[in-house]
């Protein structure tokens, strides 16, 4: 699990955003929560190897891309 966070203000569509909103909300998520997962699924289908900030690079919890 992330330690720190940054901010990533990202525009979209009022009406995606409203549904986006209603399908968290059913889900008992938040909108931040899907967007985390979604950028985590990216970076490993992409084959990017990052490691949590906040977690030391040699302490055996390196997030990979199978």
């Amino acid at each position: 699990m992330e330690l720190k966070t940054a901010r990533l203000t990202v525009l979209i569509d009022p009406a995606k955003k409203k549904a986006l909103e209603a399908i968290c909300a059913k889900q008992d998520l938040t909108p931040s929560q899907v967007v985390r997962r979604l950028i985590r699924d990216y970076l490993q289908q992409n084959g990017v190897n990052w490691v949590p900030s906040g977690v030391e690079e040699d302490s055996g919890k390196t997030e990979t891309a199978a």
